[in-house]
């Protein structure tokens, strides 16, 4: 939930910014967003935690980066998973709200808004992000199970939670070795990834359903 709010709250920023001033800074602003999706997230993702887990073993760290590592010791090494999550999966948020902000910003409401005075920033809180809003949160709601099973796979190579603060992906590692004599632990934290993993696609489903008006009964 962390790491879907913040790609929610980023893609949306970026992606309204964009689709709005149009012109050649929504053409800048989407060619930034062409090169983020040239690079190998998952790759980017364990290299930002091999270096957020090497500056969290460094002594004497000081300012800012201290009060990070305080805080990444008391989540139990989740809070620069949450980082590293949000700062690299905003990119298809972005382009859904630009896509929606585009199909909105000419019709007709937002024509009457400019035409009584309603500024920019009031047209994009008042009018833009309500209508968008919907449809971007149906769009991180589906990619939550990616997050989860992402953490899952960087907790059991050793780049997410740190021990003992459980995670699924810790207990699949450490159930692996003896899975042919003890296969009940294995077997139970991987079906209740997988159930998890279901539940948020089926959630994501129904909030899809539920905001699409054409597929009401």
């Amino acid at each position: 939930f962390v790491a879907a709010t913040v790609s929610l709250v980023l893609g949306i920023a970026y992606g309204t910014v964009s689709g709005y001033l149009g012109g050649w800074v929504d053409n800048l602003m989407m060619r930034i967003v062409d090169f983020l999706y040239g690079l190998p997230v998952l790759i980017i993702i364990i290299l930002m935690q091999v270096y957020f887990k090497a500056v969290s073993r460094r002594q004497g760290l000081t300012g800012i980066m201290a009060a990070l590592v305080r805080i990444d010791a008391a989540m139990g090494g989740l809070f620069f998973v949450f980082i590293a999550l949000g700062l690299v999966n905003w990119i298809g948020m972005a382009r859904i709200a630009r896509g929606q902000v585009l199909s909105y910003r000419e019709r007709e409401f937002i024509e009457a808004a400019r035409a009584v005075g309603v500024g920019s920033l009031g047209i994009i809180f008042r009018h833009l992000l309500p209508n968008i809003l919907g449809p971007c949160i149906v769009a991180e709601t589906l990619a939550i199970p990616g997050y989860i099973m992402t953490e899952a796979f960087l907790s059991y190579i050793g780049l997410g939670a740190n021990p003992p603060t459980p995670s699924w992906g810790i207990m699949i590692n450490e159930g692996f070795q003896g899975i042919r004599s003890y296969p009940h632990v294995i077997l139970v934290p991987a079906a209740a990834l997988t159930l998890t993993v279901l539940a948020f696609n089926f959630l994501g489903d129904g909030l899809r359903d539920a905001f699409d008006p054409r597929l009401r009964q």
